[in-house]
């Protein structure tokens, strides 16, 4: 039996997730794999309020999965000797991710994925985060956008992608034997409960992620770009966090903001993932 390891980071999702399809595809055994490793973050480690987001995330994930079939094996410790030590427990021979685009993780992916070729195992790493890789879109000299409208107008000139991965119906089990934390074990929630806020004001996880497009696309999109600095009104997107840990992606932001037709704020609604991927790039 061919086995892959998902190895999930910044894509806490079942649709639209190019690593999971491509994993599933490719491989009749998938182990779904959360290893907890902030200090590989560099200076970008995440602060009190991202850890109880991702927290309650990670739950979110593992009830998705366990409804196909599945579920999230949660390791803590350094990424590679992580992923060597679950290939070696379940046989896995394929590794499968999606990118992330801090610098501290770009070294740390290429290291573990030249350590893992060199090891014998195939791996593979997808885009799920942006539109266009950054190496996709630069100026006629190959350098990159410095200035955001011209770099935008690059981007809509291209078409902006809407192509979706369905996420899947059914997967494979994890074996029963192989062992994992439990979400709680990460210790990623406050001791003291300062959290109430974020409790009251926010649900998490990738239904929420998709249940908060399709209320903006279908509703206050259409004044964005006369509402969206008004305080008292429930005018934006509410998107930012979903988008942070992708719970959803922006191809699934573009598709349902086109299936609504063009309007002048869906428009500028747009530009506003325009300067998110600007940013990234």
């Amino acid at each position: 039996m061919s086995t892959a390891i998902l190895w999930f980071r910044q894509d806490l999702r079942l649709a639209d997730n190019p690593a999971l399809a491509a994993a599933l595809d490719r491989c009749e055994q998938v182990i779904p794999l959360y290893t907890h490793a902030p200090g590989e973050s560099g200076t970008w480690q995440p602060g009190a309020a991202s850890n109880w987001w991702l927290h309650h995330s990670l739950l979110a994930l593992d009830r998705s999965l366990r409804d196909l079939g599945s579920r999230l094996v949660i390791r803590v410790g350094p990424a590679l000797d992580t992923l060597r030590k679950l290939a070696a427990e379940t046989g896995a021979r394929q590794v499968f991710w999606n990118r992330l685009y801090e610098p501290a993780h770009i070294e740390r992916d290429k290291r573990v994925k030249l350590a893992l070729r060199e090891d014998g195992l195939s791996v593979e790493s997808f885009n799920a985060a942006l539109l266009f890789e950054p190496w996709e879109m630069s100026k006629a000299d190959r350098a990159p956008y410095r200035v955001f409208t011209p770099f935008w107008k690059s981007c809509v000139r291209a078409g902006l992608p809407c192509a979706l991965h369905d996420a899947p119906t059914q997967m494979p089990a994890v074996p029963a034997p192989l062992s994992s934390l439990n979400i709680e074990d990460l210790a990623l929630l406050p001791t003291l409960p300062w959290d109430g806020g974020l409790r009251s004001t926010w649900q998490v996880g990738e239904q929420a992620a998709l249940e908060n497009l399709q209320r903006f696309a279908q509703g206050s999109m259409a004044a964005y770009h006369e509402e969206r600095n008004r305080p008292d009104l429930q005018a934006t997107s509410r998107l930012s966090p979903h988008l942070h840990f992708g719970e959803v992606g922006p191809r699934q932001v573009v598709a349902a903001c086109t299936r609504e037709g063009e309007t002048k704020g869906g428009t500028v609604f747009l530009s506003e993932i325009g300067w998110r991927e600007f940013a990234h790039h």
